[in-house]
């Protein structure tokens, strides 16, 4: 098991989220000056709410099919959905910028029979097709916005700022695998030399293999990877957007899908359950859109509830439920076995030559 996930650290984590979840509550419930964000939450629709924990509940799916679309697509459906909640419950809690949930899945496809290389790569590539999706759609809403498509921009140097270098962040990744692996397959084997070095040698490896086939995947539009990057962040602006509809405040579509991309930066400070650290992000980031304070701040702490709270239950039961299948099962991902072996990527005629 990952030392992110020893019992202990988890115990902890939680004790630390409830803590912190205790004292915002009692600064909302007895905070001078909150009057009107008490009165936005009091009244929030509970209808609205519930139409948020189903968006949550889509995004979490989606997030299984685009794991099992990059990792093995005939890994079972259950296998999939055990390991890939599993890290969604991991997130939740470690709150890392992925890297728990990254280290649970790794650990988990390792007990269950999958190459170490494969898993090493296919991270790589996961993350950066999970990322891709909210960078991408900042690049499309920037050039929406400044071709007249989408109206009414309330911050045109942020959005333009944010857009141009999602766009130069993303040329940089995209390049990446021509610097990190050059020359034929066979010398990008480790080779004799020191602990350090061989590990280098293999991070550079995994990286950019990694993003290789990302972009081969991308290429190949795989549906499980298109449905599934998507679907994850289309949803989660949705219950965003649900938890708006909650205390009765309608921002722009534009607005709203802007406001959630850049402010879910926040989420990657390293603090338990992303508390302070999302909020912070995203209702800045409205506030730099000129939205209202109250209702936004209200909207963004019953968002951040729902995000926080299903993925944390569904995920606590899929993780249950992968500790008893690799107990009862040798080797469960032993079908992907195959697919360790190195995407085939087009080269040059010199360099094939």
């Amino acid at each position: 098991m990952p030392a992110e996930l020893n019992p202990r650290r988890i115990r902890r984590r939680l004790v630390q989220i409830a803590l912190v979840v205790a004292v915002i509550a009692i600064v909302v419930l007895v905070g001078p000056g909150l009057g009107s964000l008490r009165s936005q939450l009091a009244h929030a629709s509970p209808g609205w709410v519930v139409a948020g924990v189903g968006f949550e509940v889509l995004s979490a799916l989606a997030y299984v099919v685009i794991f099992r679309a990059v990792f093995c697509p005939r890994m079972t459906w259950r296998l999939s959905y055990q390991i890939g909640m599993a890290e969604q419950a991991a997130n939740s809690v470690l709150s890392v910028s992925g890297a728990g949930g990254l280290a649970l899945g790794a650990w988990a496809l390792h007990r269950g029979g999958m190459n170490t290389e494969h898993i090493a790569r296919r991270t790589v590539a996961f993350f950066f097709l999970t990322s891709m999706a909210n960078v991408g759609a900042v690049i499309v809403l920037a050039l929406l916005y400044a071709v007249g498509i989408l109206q009414n921009n309330r911050n045109p140097a942020l959005t333009y700022a944010f857009g141009a270098a999602a766009a130069v962040a993303t040329a940089i990744v995209v390049a990446l695998p021509a610097v990190l692996t050059h020359g034929p397959a066979e010398q990008w084997q480790a080779q004799p030399g020191s602990k350090l070095a061989a590990a280098l040698h293999y991070v550079r490896f995994s990286l950019g293999q990694g993003i290789r086939d990302g972009l081969l995947l991308l290429r190949r539009r795989s549906v499980g990877v298109l449905v599934g990057s998507v679907g994850t962040m289309v949803f989660d602006v949705a219950v965003l957007g649900m938890a708006c509809k909650a205390v009765g405040y309608s921002p722009a579509p534009g607005m709203l899908a802007l406001g959630y991309l850049i402010g879910q930066l926040g989420g990657n400070i390293p603090v338990p359950g992303g508390i302070g650290g999302l909020d912070g992000g995203l209702i800045g980031t409205f506030v730099l859109y000129h939205q209202p304070l109250a209702p936004t701040t209200a909207a963004v702490l019953i968002y951040h509830a729902i995000v926080l709270w299903i993925p944390a239950l569904l995920g606590s039961v899929a993780f249950v439920q992968l500790r008893n299948t690799l107990r009862r099962e040798a080797r469960p991902a032993a079908m992907c076995a195959p697919l360790a072996e190195p995407i085939e990527v087009a080269r040059p005629a010199a360099v094939a030559q």
